[in-house]
């Protein structure tokens, strides 16, 4: 690219003048840069940055949709599907409590302690976890400990009634209303 034949003495020289320009270019290239990220203030990501656009990012995959909640239910194979989502509807808010936000806790749940739990500890007087997926396999992990012998809907709205619940009938009246109002059986 720099050279050419010269055909009077059958040699390859060098061509002088396409190195002057190519080195013109260079230099204008460099010096253009350099006064670009001089006065447009151009900024590098620094350590923080990059670990806050990684933090932002991961939240975002983590974050809670309705249809995240169906799958996991569903990949957990939850029984009573429905009936675990209108409560957590029920205990939320529709997902909007302080419970639900600040703790993850997707279903009011307690701290437990006498069975395996994934909660961290207890904050705004629940169990809190790391991720609304952490709240939902301790709810998994609530069924198989304590709700292992229900095969009905009735019997599990019976048990919601009589355990799980502080409103009692009023509880499971809301649960269902809830199931009919949203659907919730075509979900699952």
């Amino acid at each position: 690219m720099f050279y050419k034949f010269n055909k009077n003495t059958l040699v390859w020289e060098k061509d002088w003048r396409k190195i002057k320009v190519s080195l013109s270019v260079v230099l204008v290239l460099m010096i253009s840069f350099f006064i670009l990220g001089r006065f447009a203030k151009f900024k590098s990501l620094d350590e923080y940055e990059r670990e806050l656009i990684v933090v932002s990012l991961e939240d975002e995959k983590n974050k809670f949709t309705e249809d995240k909640f169906v799958e996991e239910l569903k990949r957990l194979n939850v029984h009573y599907p429905h009936i675990v989502m209108a409560q957590a509807i029920v205990e939320t808010g529709h997902y909007k409590s302080v419970v639900f936000k600040e703790n993850h806790n997707l279903f009011g749940m307690k701290e437990a302690t006498l069975r395996i739990t994934t909660a961290k500890g207890t904050q705004n007087g629940h169990a809190y976890y790391d991720s609304w997926e952490q709240s939902v396999y301790d709810y998994a992990f609530y069924q198989c400990r304590y709700l292992g012998k229900i095969n009905t809907e009735n019997e599990y709205f019976l048990y919601l009634s009589s355990v799980y619940a502080e409103a009692g009938d009023g509880y499971v009246n809301l649960i269902k209303k809830i199931i009919n109002e949203q659907k919730l059986k075509e979900k699952f």
